[in-house]
């Protein structure tokens, strides 16, 4: 991709569209130095640009959840976040959380409990969970339903999803 400054043409008018900015971030253990135009998504930039499909594109407003991901470890919507504003980033997706074939222990608890069915918001979920994992806030299922709202499974899989991250919270923090 080229940094230079290129003119489009807006009916009779020419625009210059800002150069495309280069970044630095860390997914999934790996660093990338990319550069993408200032206006793309963090989704569009794992999905488009570097193939990680995981992490599904849903609403494309922030309403779903079935964008999210871990920065710096902590869970955020990718479709509300600008690549360019995470510079310097540690990104984790779906496909970065097992080691090896060693599952992550909230994707064994989501296997275990059937915690899906139709699996479109299921990266999402599991990302969710592994950032309210890291929070450290959820005592009890009541803590996880809450701190779990933003994530919307249209199958209606909530029972399961509970139970695994219920599950997890307790092989992860022991102590709870």
């Amino acid at each position: 991709m080229s940094t230079k400054v290129t003119q489009e043409p807006v009916g009779d008018v020419a625009v210059a569209l800002p150069p495309l900015e280069q970044i630095t971030l860390t997914i999934n253990g790996v660093t990338k130095r990319l550069q993408v135009a200032p206006w793309t998504s963090l989704l569009d930039l794992l999905r488009e640009y570097l193939d990680l499909t995981g992490t599904k594109k849903g609403c494309d407003h922030g309403q779903c959840g079935a964008c999210t991901v871990l920065v710096d470890g902590t869970r955020i919507n990718s479709c509300l976040t600008l690549a360019v504003m995470k510079d310097g980033s540690e990104i984790t997706t779906v496909e970065g959380l097992a080691k090896g074939d060693e599952l992550h222990p909230v994707q064994e608890a989501f296997i275990e409990h059937d915690a899906f069915q139709c699996g479109y918001c299921t990266p999402g979920q599991i990302c969710s969970a592994v950032g309210l994992i890291n929070e450290g806030k959820a005592k009890t299922a009541d803590d996880i339903r809450e701190l779990m709202s933003g994530n919307i499974c249209r199958c209606g899989a909530y029972v399961g999803i509970v139970a695994a991250v219920e599950e997890a919270l307790h092989k992860c923090q022991p102590n709870q």
